[in-house]
């Protein structure tokens, strides 16, 4: 493989690396609604501030967030919308796994 190929295909890694767990999955599913502060983010993951923000710092290197300072609030956004095409990819390959696996039984 060529080194540009090999580039692009360690950038799509870094990207699904950052999208492989479920509590980012959670807040990009409900990034894709609205912006929402990270206050909002914590309340809906349950969890500290630290690990809402650790996520979302993971999710803004891998370019997929957005986060800005609003007063004394960091009001986040879903850089790339498209992402949730990517979601219903992913749903569309459990339902056919899912009618295999039926039909295995069946």
């Amino acid at each position: 493989m060529d080194p540009r190929t090999q580039s692009r295909f360690e950038a799509r890694a870094r990207i699904l690396k950052a999208m492989a767990h479920p509590t980012r999955l959670l807040i990009l599913d409900e990034l894709s609604r609205e912006a929402r502060c990270v206050g909002h983010l914590q309340e809906i993951v349950g969890a500290d501030v630290s690990t809402v923000s650790r996520h979302l710092a993971i999710l803004s290197e891998a370019g997929l967030v957005t986060r800005s300072r609003r007063g004394n609030q960091v009001l986040c956004t879903l850089t790339v919308p498209c992402v949730m095409n990517f979601f219903s990819c992913i749903e569309t390959v459990l339902q056919t796994a899912a009618r295999q696996s039926i039909d295995l039984v069946g």
